[in-house]
């Protein structure tokens, strides 16, 4: 398997670009978001809704998938592709940042981290090598280095001891990929936010040598402005021929502003959690459509969006739907803001390819935020 990256076009008023991913034949259009499928499964969708909405790769969570149902039985169905029914491209994460936030039910060594299960309370313990070896299990297309993903705020100190934990790390995960040719491994970027050592993290991490390049640690509780300028001091590091992935980020806003400093990657929860709690993205803001002012709106959710939702049904129905606690509800309401944020990307591919990238920006951020 290889990993072949080409950018097919620039902004010239930004760092943003077009470009496409190729591994193998499965192409992936940058910059793309992807639909977080935490327990092998983009909660309230089919597969079938996921490429209807345009779906071209989506992310599973290592964490979650090794303790139920285990990467070795899953790994029994043939992996996840076959597991969950997905035939394109599946990207996972280390399982770091699960086990990092379990702070009070985690021991971090050199070795590696044992933590507690957050289900159970069993004890736990997962290396770089066993990251990988589970990443293995699972079967997806691109695979992610186990890092340790630093508190925010954090001690400088602390935080350089992590990166410097997370560069030895990544190495032994480049060890234990020796021989496999059909996963690809990223590396990843830590460094808090801190300037300098998000510096020394990108090239540090460069050496190792991946075929492409997260950005972690962002969007953990910093103001929005301190993550857009770590993105500018990291960026610029990293290679301009590999693919950039920010890890978890993916409200509208964010998604602009990461393509405008040169992120090809995305991807949050935040969609399909919204939109179990009544939330919706729409051209003209995010709405929560529980609220009792649409309890009569018989008006298409967002009547600038061609999603199968917007066609087919009104405010006040999906409303009764979520109020009566009623499945279909929470389907609408995911199938709807998977669309848009990634019928957004396409947007935005588009705006870059004809050079008003900068414009496209503006004006939607005029209707959205008004």
């Amino acid at each position: 398997m290889t990993l072949d990256f080409e950018i097919k076009n620039k902004d010239s008023n930004s760092l943003a670009r077009e470009g496409l991913i190729d591994i193998d034949g499965k192409k992936i259009d940058t910059p793309i978001f992807m639909p977080v499928g935490t327990q092998a499964t983009v909660k309230a969708l089919r597969p079938e809704d996921l490429k209807a909405c345009g779906a071209s790769i989506i992310l599973a969570n290592t964490y979650h998938l090794y303790l139920r149902p285990g990467s070795e039985l899953i790994a029994n169905a043939g992996g996840l592709h076959d597991f969950m029914n997905w035939d394109r491209l599946i990207l996972t994460d280390s399982g770091g940042f699960q086990v990092f936030s379990l702070s009070d039910l985690n021991e971090i060594k050199e070795e590696g981290v044992y933590f507690q299960s957050h289900l159970d309370g069993s004890k736990h313990f997962i290396s770089p090598e066993k990251s990988i070896q589970i990443q293995k299990d699972l079967g997806a297309d691109i695979i992610m280095a186990f890092d340790e993903c630093a508190p925010y705020p954090a001690d400088k100190n602390y935080v350089k001891e992590s990166l410097e934990r997370t560069l030895r790390w990544a190495e032994r995960c480049k060890e234990e990929m020796v021989g496999v040719k059909d996963q690809q491994l990223f590396g990843i970027v830590q460094g808090g936010t801190y300037p300098e050592l998000r510096k020394i993290s990108a090239r540090e991490t460069i050496k190792l040598g991946f075929p492409g390049y997260a950005i972690g640690g962002l969007s953990v509780g910093e103001e929005t402005e301190l993550m857009h300028k770590m993105l500018e001091v990291t960026v610029p590091e990293l290679p301009e021929s590999k693919p950039r992935y920010l890890m978890g980020v993916g409200t509208p806003e964010d998604l602009i502003e990461g393509v405008r400093r040169g992120i090809d990657m995305f991807d949050c929860v935040m969609p399909t959690r919204i939109a179990r709690h009544g939330s919706i993205y729409t051209s003209q803001g995010r709405i929560t459509i529980r609220n009792a002012s649409f309890s009569e709106d018989f008006s298409s959710p967002d009547p600038e969006c061609n999603c199968y939702v917007c066609r087919n049904y009104s405010k006040a129905y999906i409303r009764h739907l979520l109020n009566r606690n009623e499945i279909l509800g929470v389907i609408l309401t995911s199938y709807h803001n998977i669309f848009f944020l990634l019928d957004l990307m396409a947007k935005i591919r588009k705006s870059i390819n004809g050079d008003y990238f900068s414009d496209f920006a503006d004006k939607f951020y005029s209707n959205y935020l008004d």
